[in-house]
């Protein structure tokens, strides 16, 4: 991984899908020990991500599998 002019990294799909990182989540960065930890931010950024999909579903799904195709837009 190479940090790129801007000093943007591409944080890989298989680690996005792990720890559930979408499009236009906060995340902060901690050194501890010398190393750079990358988390997901949690309190009001974490609310204002949930704002997001206040409304979003218009009608109850019938399903768990329809409600999950519709948040990822399947």
């Amino acid at each position: 991984m190479r940090i790129g002019e801007r000093g943007q990294v591409t944080i890989p799909k298989t680690l996005r899908d792990k720890f559930g990182l979408q499009p236009r989540d906060e995340v902060t960065f901690v050194e501890s020990r010398g190393e750079l930890i990358l988390r997901k931010a949690r309190g009001p950024a974490v609310a204002s991500g949930i704002r997001k999909w206040v409304g979003r579903i218009e009608r109850m799904p019938e399903s768990v599998d329809e409600f999950i195709d519709d948040i990822r837009g399947s």
